[in-house]
């Protein structure tokens, strides 16, 4: 199984989305593979990042696995204490990411996030966003 990512968002925070396939595409094709499916979907998609609607999409018709937190079986945090190692729980409707903030923020002190199923956040800070459609969910 090869797999491939898909980003959304710029370095600080943003979304991404892992596919996995049988074939190994070369990175140019996989990358002209998505700009065609970008374009098929960018106007009329439901899910809640484009990314998610390309990866879809791709697994739809293109035979890729898109990697969800549905397949996830365990999620663990590691770090360099045993305190910063642990069990990232995941209930029905969402997961539960304790992350720090940074050194500019309130002070050094765990926080408990609830990140919506099916998202993925890449953090740098304390800060964890959503998309437009994210935050507009009831």
């Amino acid at each position: 199984m090869f797999f491939y990512e898909i980003h959304e968002g710029d370095e600080d925070v943003g979304a991404a989305v892992l596919l996995g396939h049988e074939q190994r595409f070369e990175p140019d094709d996989f990358f002209e593979l998505v700009k065609k499916v970008r374009v098929l979907v960018a106007d009329s998609f439901e899910e809640d990042t484009l990314s998610e609607a390309i990866a879809n999409e791709l697994q739809r018709g293109h035979g890729f696995l898109h990697v969800t937190d549905d397949l996830l079986v365990a999620s663990v945090n590691v770090g360099e204490t045993d305190a910063d190692t642990y069990l990232v729980t995941q209930g029905e409707d969402a997961r539960t990411v304790f992350v720090k903030r940074d050194e500019n923020g309130l002070g050094v002190h765990d926080h408990e996030a609830m990140v919506p199923t099916g998202t993925r956040a890449m953090m740098t800070t304390s800060r964890i966003e959503m998309s437009e459609r994210e935050q507009q969910r009831p």
